[in-house]
C-alpha cells in the first residue's frame, strides 16, 4: 500500500506489525557518475515527507537483497551481513527486514528530536523527514574473522552508507553523514538490543530552498 506521503501509511501501521515496501526500481534517470559528482552533505532540510517509493529505494540500496542467493546491495565480508538498519520518522521507529523488503514498526513515537539530542544537539537530524540509523552485530563477522572482523564490519558500513548517499542524490534528495553522537544515548532512544552497536546516522530529505 502506498500513498502521497509515505508517513501517512506508516503512521497507520499498527505497533508490531510489518508493512511491505514498494518493489525497488533498478533503473533511474541519473547515472552513477552524475550522482557521485553531485553528492554533497546537506544539513538544511525541507519538512516535506518522503513517499514510500523513496523510502523503499533508500533501504534497498542500504541492505536490500539483490539475488536469489540472498546477496545484498552492499558488499559484506564473507556475506556475514552484520548491519541492521532502522528508519526514524514522524510515524515512529521501524526496523528494516531485508528478506521481505519490509518495515516492522517498533515504536509509534516520533523519535527524531531525541535522536538529535543524542547526536549532540545537531538540529538537522530532527528537521530531516527521515533518518536511517545503522547498527552492527559485530559477532556475526568476528565469529569467522576474529579481531580482523571489526575492520570488516566498518568496511561493510562504508559500502552501505555510500550506497544510501548516492541513491539519495539520484532521487533528488539530500543526505548527510553523522558520526558524532553518544552511542549509549542512541541505543537507548532506539531501544537497541545489547548486541547491536550504533555506528552511523544518515538524515535524508529534500533540500531547503
Amino acid at each position: 500500500m502506498t500513498d502521497a506521503t509515505g508517513t501517512d501509511t506508516l503512521s497507520q501501521t499498527a505497533l508490531g506489525a510489518t508493512i511491505s515496501l514498494p518493489k525497488p526500481r533498478q533503473t533511474g534517470a541519473m547515472s552513477v557518475e552524475e550522482a557521485i559528482a553531485r553528492r554533497r552533505s546537506v544539513r538544511d532540510f525541507a519538512p516535506d515527507p518522503l513517499d514510500l517509493g523513496a523510502i523503499s529505494q533508500l533501504l534497498w540500496s542500504a541492505q536490500g537483497i539483490t539475488s536469489a542467493g540472498g546477496h545484498r546491495a552492499a558488499p559484506s565480508a564473507g556475506a556475514r551481513y552484520p548491519l541492521e538498519v532502522c528508519l526514524v520518522c514522524s510515524a515512529g521507529l521501524f526496523h528494516y527486514e531485508p528478506s521481505g523488503h519490509a518495515l516492522a514498526k517498533v515504536a509509534a513515537a516520533d523519535l527524531r528530536g531525541p535522536l538529535a539530542e543524542a547526536a549532540f544537539g545537531q538540529q538537522f537530524v530532527a528537521d530531516a523527514p527521515i533518518s536511517l540509523v545503522f547498527a552492527a552485530v559485530y559477532e556475526r563477522t568476528m565469529s569467522r574473522y576474529r579481531e580482523r572482523g571489526i575492520r570488516y564490519v566498518h568496511i561493510d558500513l562504508g559500502h552501505a552508507a555510500e550506497n544510501v548517499h548516492l541513491q539519495a542524490e539520484a532521487l533528488g534528495l539530500g543526505s548527510c553523514a553523522v558520526g558524532a553522537f553518544d552511542d549509549e544515548a542512541v541505543a537507548r532512544v532506539l531501544g537497541l538490543p545489547a548486541e547491536q552497536k550504533p555506528l552511523y546516522i544518515i538524515p535524508v530529505g529534500r533540500r531547503q530552498t
